[in-house]
């Protein structure tokens, strides 16, 4: 009997050997349904997102029209998981290092052309998901939902990178393959294919805009704003609105034009009005700046000089060092500090998304290391330094963050209606996120147009403004762009000329803009969160429509 059995084994190892293959890893799910038995190694494409358990082979898209508000979701039947795909091209690495160290690669062919290939950050999907699952569905378009998933963030790469100029009018074969790759030191290894599919698109994305058919929204009084009425290009106004309802821009809620103090345009979309409030996320981090300022003008702060040092005892923190120390309000108002955070490299340890699930984001911040590689006061994006600011203002002025900014800036600009949204300590989160109407957002930007002031009263101290309006720091990788104190900065260039503008920005496509040089503000507040193209989409918005429309 031991001898059958050992025969039986050897028989086994033999075959593994000889067919070439190396044994899972992990455990999957299995092959999860009749459906997925027969369609293994296939990527069919629906126009809708169905529950697996629903979806029958007359859902499957052969032919599909895309229009500009068409959603396109692909579902992937796999013989086996990520992670066992993976291991065969890296037998040597744990299930725990492979999720870190490969995904799926996409490519993308439009008439058998290869467009665009992307080898997806490690990360996204999940591990559990990469060790299990044989099968997925995901949107590439989906214009109902607010968030951007990973499968969204590779469709708009690929529209970006070339899909946009070859998907012109008409028809147009859409084909998908996915393979899994590894980084390991030896160099980047990419597995067989794991599936693969094709479908026909009717392309039909250019809308057909008879401006005679399409109003503007008549403007009222708001309070703090009288109507203007000064003359302005409508046909132009017209043409952005109609590109805006036919999805050529995508998921814009709001477009608010103020000009010399009054209110020229007011737009909604998407079932937005006059008193929805809108998430901006990381556009408040400019409040943040603002009540630093006024802190600073009542001597509830003595400068931007002022050290951690002065506010913790960073001894009580991990990796304690003098540089740590000696990082300035400044340092956090113009994100240059020495801490090792970098929210645009998700191998950051500050990484403001490795902040959100921590009980104490303060603590994490606090906690990080300095990093001795970067170059002393290089800008970085780091949300988890305006956290920090934020518990610094809170344990400083009289009653807290939230009364003071209350009764220091939005009772004198009438802004009633506003959420904030909190930390886990049940502080005001100022990495951004506080919800106001459009108008509110205007009323805001129209204060630092007035040089701080608002009916006759100095809200925020001129030379505040001056500060904040002041290019600390160069963006890097971004020609003639700079940062102020949580303020940023560009010029946009608009027949020939260059108009500066002074602006918050929020994921999703959330702006206030200031012009120095012109008697303008303009809100745009979006819902694009992670899209790629929100703030692209947005650009061409300003340049093409409003900035032309609304300059004389």
């Amino acid at each position: 009997m031991k001898s059958f059995i050992l025969i039986i084994q050897l028989s086994f190892i033999i075959s593994v050997s000889l067919s070439g293959q190396t044994l899972d890893i992990v455990k999957t799910t299995g092959i999860t349904s009749e459906l997925h038995r027969a369609n293994i190694g296939k990527i069919i494409f629906t126009s809708k997102s169905i529950p697996l358990e629903e979806l029958k082979e007359t859902d499957f898209l052969n032919t599909y029209g895309l229009t500009n508000k068409s959603d396109l979701f692909i579902t992937v039947f796999m013989n086996n998981s990520l992670t066992n795909y993976m291991h065969i091209l890296a037998p040597d690495l744990s299930a725990a290092e492979l999720v870190k160290k490969g995904n799926y690669q996409f490519n993308l062919s439009v008439d058998n052309r290869l467009i665009y290939s992307s080898n997806l950050l490690p990360g996204a999907p999940y591990a559990r998901i990469q060790d299990t699952a044989t099968i997925f569905s995901k949107p590439f378009i989906d214009n109902k939902s607010p968030y951007g998933l990973w499968s969204q963030s590779f469709w708009n790469r690929f529209m970006n990178y070339g899909g946009d100029s070859v998907l012109t009018e008409g028809n147009h074969l859409l084909k998908m393959e996915i393979r899994p790759y590894v980084q390991s030191v030896a160099g980047l290894k990419v597995g067989d294919l794991i599936a693969s599919g094709t479908v026909n698109l009717k392309v039909n994305r250019k809308p057909d805009i008879n401006l005679a058919k399409i109003s503007l929204t008549p403007v009222k009084p708001y309070n703090g704003f009288k109507v203007s009425s000064e003359n302005y290009d409508k046909n132009l106004i017209k043409t952005l609105k109609a590109n805006i309802d036919e999805g050529v821009f995508k998921k814009i809620s709001s477009v608010v034009v103020i000009k010399n103090g009054k209110l020229l345009i007011e737009e909604y979309f998407n079932g937005e009005t006059r008193d929805s409030l809108h998430d901006p996320r990381s556009a408040g981090k400019s409040f943040s700046s603002t009540i630093t300022g006024i802190a600073v003008s009542e001597g509830y702060l003595k400068n931007e000089d002022q050290t951690l040092k002065e506010f913790y005892n960073l001894k009580l923190y991990d990796n304690n060092s003098s540089q740590k120390e000696n990082v300035s309000i400044r340092d956090l108002l113009t994100m240059s500090s020495v801490f090792d955070g970098n929210d645009d490299d998700y191998n950051s340890p500050g990484n403001e998304e490795n902040m959100y699930p921590t009980p104490d984001w303060v603590k994490f911040t606090l906690d990080l290391p300095v990093n001795l590689f970067r170059s002393t006061g290089e800008w970085h994006y780091f949300t988890a330094g305006v956290v920090v600011l934020g518990d610094i203002l809170n344990k400083t002025v009289p009653g807290g963050l939230e009364k003071y900014s209350d009764q220091k800036l939005f009772k004198p600009l009438g802004i009633i209606h506003y959420k904030w949204q909190y930390t886990p300590q049940n502080v005001p989160n100022t990495a951004g996120g506080i919800r106001m109407n459009a108008l509110d957002f205007a009323k805001y930007g129209q204060l630092y147009k007035n040089m701080g002031k608002w009916n006759s009263k100095q809200v925020i101290p001129e030379a505040w403004i001056r500060k904040t309006f002041t290019k600390y720091k160069s963006i890097p990788g971004r020609k003639d762009e700079f940062y102020g104190y949580l303020f940023w900065n560009k010029s946009y260039s608009v027949n020939g000329k260059a108009y500066e503008t002074f602006y918050c920005a929020g994921n999703g496509g959330n702006k206030i803009y200031i012009f120095p040089d012109q008697p303008l503000v303009v809100v745009i507040t979006a819902t694009a969160y992670g899209a790629t193209y929100a703030h692209t989409q947005e650009d061409k918005m300003m340049t093409d429509y409003i900035l032309p429309a609304v300059i004389r």
